[in-house]
């Protein structure tokens, strides 16, 4: 069994290691902090772009909802304050951590594709549960001698399936 907390990549893979820190136990305390800080020198703003695939499979139906990195940040910054205001019956950062698998990143030269998925989700106080399953694909590169996001690709169905 994995353990969620764990870099399942050695620092001797220098990348890879400094990639996962980055898009999980970073992303994440900043997330459940509601910090936009602590992440936002994670980010390379001259150029970014988000594509929001709206849990769709048809690349049809995704939209350019974050054409900057101004847009995505006021986005996750409400979203984050949003969920700060929800109740759980259990350990929301543990949680998030169980559902988060981070394996699977491309290095060539000096950029990396990063497969981010979730699946599961979160018991709430009054009984219902916050499902968690979605996938996004980052794009990142050595940006000032350390790796940063570039971009993604997220909410995309998690698996992806047919259209």
């Amino acid at each position: 069994m994995r353990d969620p907390f764990l870099n399942p990549f050695p620092s001797s893979d220098t990348a890879r290691h400094a990639i996962w820190e980055m898009l999980v136990p970073r992303d994440i305390d900043a997330f459940l902090s509601a910090d936009w800080s602590m992440v936002s020198g994670d980010f390379v703003e001259d150029g970014f772009i988000g594509i929001d695939g709206r849990r769709e499979t048809n690349p049809d139906d995704w939209r350019l909802t974050f054409p900057s990195l101004v847009a995505y940040r006021d986005e996750w910054l409400r979203q984050a304050k949003d969920f700060a205001a929800l109740s759980f019956a259990e350990d929301t950062r543990t949680a998030i951590f169980t559902t988060t698998t981070l394996e699977d990143i491309e290095v060539n030269g000096d950029v990396a594709l990063a497969r981010k998925k979730f699946d599961g989700g979160l018991k709430k106080s009054d009984g219902s549960f916050d499902v968690m399953q979605w996938q996004t694909v980052y794009y990142c590169r050595l940006h000032q001698g350390r790796w940063k996001i570039s971009g993604f690709t997220g909410y995309l169905p998690n698996p992806m399936g047919s259209a």
